[in-house]
């Protein structure tokens, strides 16, 4: 039986347990929050996040004690939203992670220090790139949830322990396949965080499905423009875990910087949509860490320096979009 620590309560957090927990995986499930631990114990669903979905506490091991899950554990997914994971690890020693394999389920990067979480587990914590897997591709927890066909594709630097992860998630509804482009795959969904939310926005001004549609296939050159320039290694595009990511986010229901960006365009301020949403939208934070390493790259990024000047700089979304439109051929 393969040990697994999950670290996050939320609802991407919660499809994993699901899958890992059914393919009768042993799963330390990490929550912050004792009472919600207290409620799964005793309830067998998380109460906050797609509390439709019931655990076998047999395979599922709920805990706030970080320390424990960790010991226990050979893979470790991190779950927990990019801002949150400085405070999420703050007590670990640096070798904690030693042996392990650490799984990022996490899109987006570490605020202010404006680095993927698989640098900044290296830079922390010493976990090498061969011990590190990216997961991606375009998978809503809520679809999870309902057992909707979903696909998933992992990154790594070696190939056999991505296909060992794989082998942990596949079932009837998910099929998982390893990709050798770990950092091109984590930057990718980190962009697309912010095009969902710059389709959201357009959203909420009232452009239509044509006005997106183009915008979306203007969004995969930005893509490409600053994956070239960042780390340039001959990649397509095309694939589910860059398209097909960028895709679900920027039109699904589900997709909550999507939703974050819809509120933005109706006029909501940044904080009164964050607190209306009760969830964190990647995209808010992803799209300064871009907008600062792109200070340095100069990549012509029209449709992220957009959404930095109506989120950061308190620009008027229908100003912005303006003069973005007339960008986009």
């Amino acid at each position: 039986m393969e040990k697994v620590a999950v670290l996050g309560g939320g609802s991407w957090a919660t499809a994993i347990v699901k899958i890992l927990s059914e393919n009768k995986s042993q799963v330390h499930w990490w929550m912050r929050n004792r009472n919600d631990v207290q409620h799964l114990i005793s309830y067998k669903h998380n109460p906050r996040y797609l509390s439709q979905v019931s655990f076998d506490l047999n395979y599922v091991k709920p805990t706030s004690d970080i320390q424990a899950v960790l010991a226990a554990a050979d893979w470790v997914i991190l779950a927990v939203p990019a801002a949150f994971v400085r405070l999420a690890l703050a007590d670990l020693a640096e070798d904690t992670f030693t042996g392990k394999v650490v799984v990022s389920a996490i899109k987006g990067m570490i605020p202010e220090e404006n680095v993927l979480i698989t640098d900044y587990m290296e830079r922390n914590y010493h976990v090498p790139n061969s011990h590190q897997l990216v997961i991606a591709g375009p998978c809503h927890a809520e679809e999870v949830a309902l057992e909707k066909q979903s696909y998933l594709t992992i990154g790594s630097h070696d190939m056999p322990t991505a296909e060992r992860f794989c082998e942990l998630l596949r079932n009837r509804y998910v099929k998982a396949n390893p990709l050798d482009d770990l950092d091109g795959i984590e930057y990718c969904a980190v962009m697309k965080n912010i095009i969902a939310m710059a389709c959201g926005i357009a959203r909420g001004l009232n452009y239509g499905d044509n006005f997106q549609a183009v915008m979306v296939s203007n969004a995969m050159f930005e893509i490409e423009r600053f994956l070239d320039a960042i780390m340039p290694i001959h990649r397509d595009l095309s694939g589910s875990a860059y398209l097909g990511d960028l895709l679900v986010t920027a039109y699904s229901q589900f997709s909550r910087n999507r939703t974050f960006g819809n509120m933005i365009g109706h006029g909501y301020t940044v904080k009164s949509a964050q607190i209306e949403m009760n969830m964190v939208a990647e995209g808010y934070y992803a799209v300064q860490s871009i907008f600062e390493l792109n200070k340095k790259l100069k990549v012509d990024m029209p449709i992220t320096n957009a959404v930095y000047h109506v989120l950061y700089e308190r620009i008027s979304p229908a100003v912005e979009f303006e003069i973005l439109k007339d960008k986009f051929k």
